[in-house]
């Protein structure tokens, strides 16, 4: 092994690029991806069935299929129709970032709605009729009992999908833009050093996924400590 020879100057600036493209988009994918998915697990809990079929729907198709296929198909397939290209949305699909973003958006859409609204359904109904009792209307009930004590329980799960998030960002590098994969591709194909060069990149994914896995703990402990045994004095 020869990591002297990829461990210069130019090639850290190259990591370190790369890094900082798969920090900002796991943050802004797993971002507007949390937002969105809480009305749609509320949605997805609906008692009106054209509401839920159809989150049901869109959240079965993004599990169904791998990510690097809707990657592709946002980026390269959408540009094969001429309406598109000659449209507004035309501006912002003939960017990959704008393409991977939208992608790890919808694709983590589809599995955290599913899993916040599994925490939802999981709640004891116990709390919901203490909430009802108490004369709190649909929506206070939902904002300061459903939702809160839901987010709580799925943490465990959601770290899970967060770290996913993460890995999936190494697809990015299959639509031209330069992530730590990218970067480390790159520096294999300069010094044909395959091993080292993803090695490194391996050890920065791990570094980064540690300090995911610290940081969801830490939540985990804090705001799930009510389902600790309490020790007996």
């Amino acid at each position: 092994m020869n990591f002297a020879a990829i461990l210069t100057p130019e090639t850290f600036y190259l990591y370190l690029g790369g890094l900082w493209m798969t920090v900002k988009l796991t943050f802004s994918c797993v971002s507007l991806g949390f937002l969105i998915s809480i009305p749609l697990a509320v949605a997805r809990n609906s008692r009106i069935k054209a509401i839920n079929k159809t989150i049901w729907g869109f959240t079965y198709v993004v599990r169904g299929t791998p990510l690097l296929l809707q990657m592709y198909l946002i980026y390269y397939g959408l540009s094969q129709f001429e309406a598109v290209r000659d449209s507004f949305a035309w501006v912002a699909l003939s960017e990959p970032m704008f393409c991977a973003v939208a992608a790890l958006t919808i694709n983590t859409v589809g599995y955290t709605t599913e899993i916040f609204a599994g925490a939802i359904r999981s709640l004891p109904y116990g709390e919901i009729e203490a909430a009802n009792a108490y004369g709190m209307s649909h929506w206070t009930n939902l904002r300061r009992i459903i939702l809160p004590a839901a987010l709580r329980t799925s943490l465990p799960t959601y770290s899970n999908e967060v770290i996913m998030m993460l890995h999936s960002t190494s697809l990015v590098s299959t639509i031209t833009l330069l992530d730590l994969t990218g970067a480390a591709s790159r520096i294999y194909s300069t010094y044909y050093l395959p091993f080292e060069a993803f090695m490194v990149a391996a050890a920065v994914y791990m570094m980064l996924t540690y300090i995911l896995v610290r940081g969801f703990r830490y939540a985990e402990w804090r705001y799930l400590a009510y389902q600790r045994p309490q020790e007996v004095k």
